[in-house]
């Protein structure tokens, strides 16, 4: 019998994740927190299936990795820029303020300063995954509050990566010693700026063109591998050729296919793989946690909620008002980030690889991390009836009305995201039917955003002034990039595209008032698209059978009461009564 530890400690642990996972959504919880607790589950501390913990740190790890490739991805510089003059002052003082806070914490309790630090770094930390799943459950992700956020969390994972790569520095074994410290450090920046440069300069030209090759084979299979080639590969190469986190490698893979064609495609394919291995990262943490330290250490626990889910938010909350910003915006803000997550983690499996950090800090983070994350959306949905309550205190109109005469007039203090007077539909596909619908909507007041899996297609729409992407719009990266969520309309161009009721699925989950009119091969194909969410379906032998009916009933002389008749009855029986597409909204 082969040793079935690896296959044993993959499926426990999904199938403890799935179930927790799963509870705890239907709670009204974030699944991160039953994640965590079915690594509880699995581990050494609980009763039960016990899984192998060494083999499940090293899919952690991969998860870690293709994390930060996610997060150099979705990294956009420009969303940075627009609310940087909040975004930036604000993450710095936030995370000074917890990092000084959880450091007098340790020093109290007799920590080391070195635990300290790493200890205040991780709580200094929110979950950007908690956070866009509370602003989007919220309808807040695209408003000036939800802008805020993310550019504020933006900084905060450039911080962290940045700390990834420093400790090893400060930390380290080999760099004790305080003479041979501004070596290490000066020896590290010079590797630090070769990998970056060798990333940035010979990987932006070797990779778009090695994706393009691939791309070209029209095959998922090997894209997808190629883009978790090059993930896990140059994260393995940083460390081993310059000494660095793998971190930090795979963030600056993700940052150089951001900037190619190939940035949502990328993002569509190896998301789901991610996803998994994050799984697994969270259940390896849920998995070193021991429930008895909650009694042994109900002190530290507490006092370390008290600085997530009261100095942080209060931090935060202050930092926003001075700045000119509504009560209510600064208040979801310190709300939102009141919470820790995975890149807290991240750092305190750092901290305990270098020696600094010790199990009652991991144990400490771990638990405050699933209190946390498991009260923030229910303190996120107490602010309405709050706002409602504040508005009649003195101060609060005070501060109300010093933000509206606040010169926040520009596209910086609106979230960066200038509005358009103009609707946005969505074309999927450019063939002869895609580009006559898409000239119609253009001249019609309607911008058209095309979804095309022919790169050559794309890059000559983008150099004619069209909007256009590469990807799969069966993938939710996709349909996000192309502005879904804020359309007007969504189109099917193609007939028989693969996958075309799970687009329409997934866009009507994204967008409940679109538009959305698909294109069938067969008349058989119609109740599938229709059920799947499509408010109308056209296909080639229903039109065909119009058009021929209306065509012989015109040479026998009939009325046109008579052809309108029978044009509705044809429609009715091979149609499925598929209503006629009502004018586009522009007032949406």
């Amino acid at each position: 019998m082969h040793d079935l530890g690896l296959i044993m400690t993959i499926t426990g642990s999904f199938t403890a994740a799935l179930l927790l996972g799963y509870l705890t959504h239907r709670l009204g919880m974030s699944s991160i927190v039953g994640y965590l607790l079915a690594g509880i589950a699995v581990g050494t501390h609980t009763p039960g299936f016990v899984a192998d913990l060494g083999m499940a740190e090293q899919f952690a790890e991969i998860g870690v990795i293709l994390l930060m490739f996610g997060v150099g991805l979705q990294f956009h510089v420009k969303e940075l820029l627009d609310v940087r003059r909040v975004a930036i002052p604000g993450a710095v003082c936030q995370s000074a303020v917890a990092t000084l806070l959880s450091c007098l914490l340790a020093r109290w309790l007799g920590w080391s300063w070195s635990a300290g630090i790493v200890f205040g770094f991780a709580v200094s930390v929110a979950s950007t995954v908690v956070l866009l799943r509370v602003l989007v459950d919220n309808n807040e992700l695209h408003t000036p509050t939800g802008h805020i956020a993310v550019g504020w969390l933006v900084v905060e994972d450039i911080f962290t990566v940045f700390l990834l790569v420093i400790l090893p520095i400060f930390f380290g074994s080999g760099v004790a010693g305080s003479d041979s410290l501004p070596l290490a450090i000066g020896l590290s920046v010079v590797k630090i700026a070769l990998l970056v440069a060798l990333t940035f300069f010979v990987g932006s030209r070797l990779i778009p063109r090695l994706l393009w090759h691939v791309a070209a084979t029209r095959s998922r299979e090997l894209f997808t591998l190629t883009v978790l080639v090059l993930a896990l590969g140059i994260a393995v190469g940083s460390a081993k050729l310059f000494g660095v986190s793998m971190a930090l490698g795979a963030f600056l893979a993700g940052m150089v296919v951001r900037q190619s064609d190939f940035s949502f495609r990328a993002a569509s394919e190896a998301l789901p793989m991610r996803d998994a291995f994050a799984v697994l990262f969270f259940v390896s943490v849920g998995m070193l946690f021991n429930p008895t330290y909650l009694m042994e250490e109900p002190g530290l626990v507490l006092a370390t909620l008290v600085i997530i889910l009261v100095g942080k938010p209060l931090a935060a909350l202050v930092i926003v008002l001075v700045l000119g910003y509504a009560p209510r915006v600064a208040l979801s803000i310190a709300v939102a980030l009141a919470q820790i997550g995975e890149f807290s983690f991240i750092l305190a499996t750092v901290g305990k690889d270098l020696g600094v950090l010790g199990e009652g800090g991991a144990n400490t983070l771990v638990a405050a991390s699933i209190i946390s994350i498991s009260l923030n959306p229910l303190l996120y949905r107490l602010i309405g009836p709050l706002e409602k309550k504040a508005r009649h205190w003195r101060l609060w109109r005070m501060l109300d009305e010093r933000a509206k005469s606040h010169t926040t007039g520009s596209a910086e203090d609106a979230g960066g995201h200038v509005p358009t007077s103009r609707n946005r539909a969505i074309v999927v596909g450019y063939g002869p039917t895609g580009r006559t619908l898409a000239r119609l909507l253009s001249e019609n007041g309607i911008d058209p955003v095309i979804i095309e899996m022919n790169l050559h297609t794309v890059r000559q729409l983008n150099a004619d002034g069209i909007s256009a992407i590469y990807g799969d719009a069966t993938r939710e990266e996709t349909l996000k990039g192309a502005g879904v969520e804020s359309a007007v309309a969504f189109i099917l161009t193609s007939a028989g595209m693969q996958g075309s009721d799970e687009a329409i699925r997934l866009a009507r989950e994204l967008n409940p008032n679109l538009r959305i009119i698909a294109r069938a091969a067969y008349l058989r194909d119609i109740p599938a698209l229709r059920r799947a969410g499509a408010d109308a379906v056209f296909s080639g032998e229903g039109e065909i059978a119009l058009n021929m009916t209306e065509h012989m009933l015109n040479k026998l002389g009939a009325t046109p009461e008579q052809i309108d008749r029978e044009r509705e009855r044809v429609r009715s029986e091979l149609l499925g009564g598929t209503p006629a597409v009502k004018p586009l909204a522009t007032d949406h």
